[in-house]
């Protein structure tokens, strides 16, 4: 993995800091390494909701926090995720670094450091998860839509902050859709691409997985916004809300 590689420009890092200075810091090395998706929180609760919103594939948490410490704040990600997570702190001690690695942390960092070094750890992070993997795994797009994420690594959809549920053609349909935005499909093209076969003239399977798609990401399902029906040529995916 190098500064310009795709695998790290698609990950995503959120650091839980209560020090701006730090938080800048690791930011601008962070980019300069090549990270893009870089999102941060400066209480524990902040960090908590911003892990469930964005994902992250790392977390950086410090301990010392103004609202509860990190020690417990890991105890409670760790009941939604399990995404590497590297501590950094003031305190040097040993049992604080054995609590640390015991309740779920990867990395024990102790202040003051060198955001360079960190990067490199995460950057051997990621590499050896890779390694592990047995593959160096193609990176897919991620597409935002308003309040709409589709994740195509993860194979995640999120709509206002929480995981909606699809089934396999409703998620291919989907990402045909996400990944030529404001571009029209006919039902005989949309068949092709998601059923893989020859379009027999039915109507009924493409409508109704429309319908579904509707039902789960649209405010109002008969009013829909994104998923447009283009009278007498068949569907597209709309970037922008017609309401925004």
């Amino acid at each position: 993995m190098n500064e310009s590689s795709p695998a790290l420009s698609a990950r995503s890092i959120v650091i839980i800091d209560d020090e701006p200075d730090i938080t800048d810091l690791l930011t601008t090395v962070l980019h300069k390494e090549g990270f893009r998706h870089i999102h941060i929180a400066h209480t524990g609760w902040d960090g908590i909701r911003l892990c469930r919103e964005r994902q992250p594939d790392i977390i950086i948490l410090d301990i010392m926090l103004p609202d509860q410490d990190g020690f417990a704040i890991c105890q409670q990600l760790r009941q939604f995720t399990h995404v590497p997570i590297f501590f950094l702190s003031a305190k040097n001690e040993d049992m604080d670094k054995i609590i640390g690695l015991g309740i779920g942390g990867d990395d024990y960092i102790t202040k003051p450091f060198s955001p360079r070094e960190l990067a490199y750890r995460i950057k051997a992070r990621f590499r050896r998860d890779l390694m592990l993997s047995g593959t160096i795994m193609e990176q897919r797009p991620v597409y935002e839509y308003g309040n709409i994420r589709i994740d195509e690594n993860k194979g995640e959809v999120i709509r206002d902050s929480v995981p909606v549920s699809l089934t396999a053609k409703e998620y291919k349909l989907l990402l045909v859709f996400a990944a030529h935005p404001d571009q029209i499909f006919s039902k005989q093209q949309l068949y092709k691409k998601v059923w893989e076969e020859d379009y027999m003239g039915s109507d009924n399977a493409i409508m109704v997985h429309i319908r579904h798609l509707r039902e789960k990401l649209e405010e109002d399902p008969s009013n829909p916004q994104r998923l447009l029906t283009i009278r007498g040529l068949g569907y597209k995916w709309s970037s922008r809300s017609r309401e925004s």
